[in-house]
């Protein structure tokens, strides 16, 4: 693999250099991730404004996390499940959902279930889904706008989990204390 600089404020190209002061703004640190994506200030602000509109969609902080963790999951990426089991923690979500995504075994509710189902039928199918999952998606309670909605957290976590697969990306201290592996 290319070895990537995981940049700081002095180091980035000029362009990233206020993205890596909102970064450190919302939380607290420089995520490596943030740090790697700096090299490309396109990507690095792409990917914020895009994790930005997600939180603001309309799903509630549990409907994000299931939605985020699924996508980490099933793209195996060694640096977003942990990254996201802390940000869970940070957003209140009940642990049990946080574990029952990391581990890929039933959620504690069956809306939250049909959510995880159709985000997986959309990453799996590259979009091309059967209609009787997005019948079963709305008969959970979910909306047209939430289809689409899913659509733009996985464009968000694309990003992400192929950035990091591509650079090997280090935990960040924080969240090593979450280290995952994806169950054979």
């Amino acid at each position: 693999m290319a070895d990537f600089t995981l940049h700081n404020k002095d180091s980035a190209p000029e362009k990233s250099q206020e993205l890596l002061d909102t970064s450190l703004k919302s939380f607290g640190m420089i995520p490596s991730l943030h740090a790697v994506m700096a090299e490309a200030p396109g990507l690095l602000e792409g990917y914020q404004r895009l994790h930005q509109l997600f939180l603001d969609s309309s799903f509630d902080d549990e409907e994000t996390t299931v939605v985020w963790q699924t996508i980490n999951v099933e793209h195996a990426c060694h640096y977003c499940v942990p990254a996201h089991t802390g940000i869970a923690k940070n957003m209140n979500v009940d642990d049990a959902i946080t574990e029952a995504l990391r581990n890929e075994t039933p959620l504690p509710t069956d809306r939250l279930e049909a959510l995880r189902n159709f985000t997986l039928a959309i990453v799996r199918g590259r979009g091309n889904v059967d209609e009787s999952v997005v019948t079963e998606f709305l008969e959970a309670g979910f909306t047209k706008r939430q289809i689409l909605e899913v659509i733009l957290g996985l464009a968000q976590k694309t990003i992400s989990n192929y950035t990091n697969h591509l650079a090997v990306t280090p935990i960040d201290k924080p969240f090593q204390k979450f280290e995952w592996h994806k169950a054979d």
